[in-house]
């Protein structure tokens, strides 16, 4: 009885996750956009599941920053606007600056550090953001942790779950590629470099300023995008030219 409890355990465990990916799908697509309500009532009726699955899924989705929830009001599609992320930058910029110190001055180890520098260029290369973004995350979460500082670590991982979340779904929708990683691939690199030398205080100056270029890349490829939506039209429309356009660059 207790093995079958436990079956059923995963069963459920595996459908919420998986409500979760589609949900995630209809954000990153466009049909949920940032700032909109998500409605438990409505998605439970397109899926065809309770809406206590959804309200499941959700707080997955809240977990891994995708959404926002606020006590007694409903979830919504996690949005950021401009200042938010400059905003944004300028914390990071604090945080990890003095992981990179920190990180430097005690000898961390940076091998895996090392290891993700060359994962984003794999993902870079094969132009594929998700996966770059994902190791982008992971980079900076790890930047953090060999800092040795647990407080820092705790602090940096309330920003940067929501802060990627953000990033995946703007340059998923904007349509931009990998292409804005370039140069900012090389700057990780530049950033283990200079841990792995010992170089506490050029470690920290150099990812201060590496921030404030992280910002401009923002700027400049995603948070303009709901300009450009206005410009060029409805999220269908720009999904068909961003797929004619990759044709092309094929």
């Amino acid at each position: 009885m207790s093995a079958h409890f436990k079956d059923d355990k995963s069963c459920r465990d595996l459908r919420k996750d998986e409500i979760a990916e589609q949900l995630l799908a209809k954000i990153v697509e466009g049909p949920l956009a940032p700032g909109e309500q998500i409605s438990e009532r409505t998605w439970a009726a397109k899926f065809g599941v309770a809406q206590a699955s959804i309200r499941e899924a959700i707080n997955i989705l809240a977990r891994d920053g995708f959404v926002t929830k606020q006590s007694g009001r409903s979830a919504r599609v996690l949005n950021l606007n401009g200042e938010d992320v400059v905003q944004l930058y300028q914390v990071r910029a604090g945080l990890e600056g003095m992981a990179g110190y920190l990180a430097a001055t005690a000898g961390a180890n940076v091998t895996a550090l090392q290891s993700i520098v060359q994962k984003m260029r794999d993902a870079s290369e094969a132009r594929d953001s998700e996966a770059l973004t994902d190791c982008d995350l992971r980079f900076h979460l790890e930047l953090c942790r060999i800092s040795g500082n647990s407080h820092l670590l705790n602090y940096a991982q309330k920003i940067l779950h929501p802060f990627f979340a953000f990033v995946r779904i703007r340059v998923s929708v904007s349509g931009e590629g990998t292409s804005a990683w370039g140069q900012d691939v090389d700057a990780h690199q530049r950033i283990v470099d200079l841990i792995r030398e010992g170089e506490g205080e050029l470690a920290e100056h150099y990812i201060k300023k590496s921030m404030v270029r992280f910002a401009s890349t923002a700027r400049e490829n995603w948070i303009p995008h709901d300009k450009r939506s206005e410009e060029q039209g409805p999220p269908e429309g720009r999904r068909r030219r961003n797929r004619s356009s990759n044709r092309t660059d094929e």
